[in-house]
């Protein structure tokens, strides 16, 4: 469906998913129709579909080919032609099993179908949310270095007067030593981002296969509905797939149940003697016997019976695993988000007043540099520490929504 949403976008931006800055819609559908896994995992499903023709056939005829009655002791040992009963033969032979059983197999091959499409959906998610989640890191990255390289910008123009303050006696040479000190601190940071931002563009890198992407458009709002969320938990792909395989176990329960029946054969042969004696033609029907059927076909269904419960006890614990993480992951963007509308109402402006307050406090004299560069340190901290908590949030709403979403959305 997302896919089918994105079309029109990129549509209208000829070659917007092959080359140039990525938007959120455009890098999510990069990644679905480029992802060697999908692939992988839509061959996967195109093999059980070709598969699901020879479910249930006939067995191959089988033919016959041998010499009967042939002398080996006596008076005509090895000497078939003075004898009337040395023929040779050619026969062919079809089994026909129960027709439960073919029904049985045939179901069987569906659920294979079924079970690839739903392991197929399972990676189109993984995909979808490392795709989201690389783009939100990187562009983020990006943000972060731009506002730290504002402040550097701002500091290096209050550390670039402190050289004439010197001079002219306003101000201790060891002062000029503290703004270069927190300039190196700030870079260092810088070099932190950088690695960041390059290990985020690596990401987003594997997802789309762009070799260089920059992230463009506006950033992704996701709003978070707890009640519609864990109402689709029972259609993720992941549950739906543990679904699948449940329908393989209780497929693979009917084949050994169809083994109790009886299966069936016919036979017809040409034998041919000596020219003095007639031919015959020899015809017949074969019946399979399941006679110890608890210690055979009973140990076959109760196998097949255990594997199913166990399938069924696994959804289980799978869903009840998905429900936790879907409660902590919450949990995690309730904290997450008012950790950055703290950070964005009060710590940020409360540095940004700081920086405000002691520049002014220093052009008149009653403040060091000092006192700036630290209020610059504390100033970068809160901005940093502002991005990477909407980062967080960004990113939890991405992850909140693409994951848990019900798979018809």
């Amino acid at each position: 469906m997302r896919l089918l949403l994105f079309a029109p976008l990129l549509a209208a931006l000829p070659g917007a998913a092959t080359a140039g800055p990525l938007t959120f819609e455009a890098a999510l559908y990069q990644a679905q129709t480029t992802a060697p896994s999908l692939r992988a995992r839509a061959l996967g499903a195109d093999a059980a579909r070709s598969a699901r023709g020879a479910a249930g056939a006939l067995p191959d005829p089988t033919l016959a080919v041998g010499v009967d009655g042939f002398p080996i002791s006596g008076p005509l040992a090895f000497e078939p032609g003075r004898d009337d009963f040395t023929m040779t033969r050619v026969g062919i032979a079809q089994e026909f099993p129960n027709l439960a059983k073919r029904h049985a197999q045939q179901a069987r091959a569906d659920t294979d179908i079924a079970a690839a499409e739903a392991d197929r959906a399972v990676e189109a998610r993984t995909v979808e949310v490392g795709a989201a989640l690389a783009w939100i890191n990187l562009a983020y990255a990006e943000r972060r270095l731009a506002a730290l390289d504002d402040l550097l910008a701002r500091l290096d123009r209050v550390v670039g007067v402190t050289s004439g303050a010197v001079s002219s006696g306003n101000a201790r040479p060891a002062q000029t030593l503290a703004g270069r000190q927190a300039v190196a601190a700030l870079q260092d940071r810088r070099a932190a981002l950088v690695s960041q931002a390059a290990r985020a563009r690596a990401a987003l890198t594997r997802w789309t296969s762009e070799p260089d992407p920059e992230t463009a458009g506006p950033l992704p709002d996701f709003a978070v509905d707890p009640v519609l969320l864990k109402a689709g938990l029972d259609a993720h792909p992941s549950i739906r797939m543990i679904d699948a395989q449940g329908a393989q176990a209780d497929a693979d329960v009917r084949v050994a149940e169809a083994g109790r029946r009886p299966d069936f054969g016919v036979n017809l042969a040409y034998q041919r003697r000596d020219p003095r004696f007639g031919d015959y033609v020899s015809a017949g029907v074969t019946i399979s016997l399941p006679i110890f059927t608890r210690r055979r076909q009973g140990a076959g269904i109760g196998a097949a019976q255990a594997q199913a419960g166990r399938v069924a006890a696994e959804r289980e614990a799978a869903r009840r695993a998905l429900a936790a993480d879907l409660d902590a992951d919450l949990a995690d963007h309730v904290m997450h988000r008012d950790q950055w509308m703290r950070a964005r109402d009060t710590l940020r402006p409360l540095a940004e007043e700081r920086v405000r307050l002691e520049t002014a406090s220093y052009a008149a004299g009653r403040a060091g540099l000092v006192d700036i560069a630290d209020a610059y340190a504390a100033l970068a901290e809160a901005t940093l520490a502002t991005l990477e908590r909407e980062a967080a949030v960004a990113a939890d709403g991405a992850r909140l929504s693409l994951t848990y979403r019900r798979t018809d959305q």
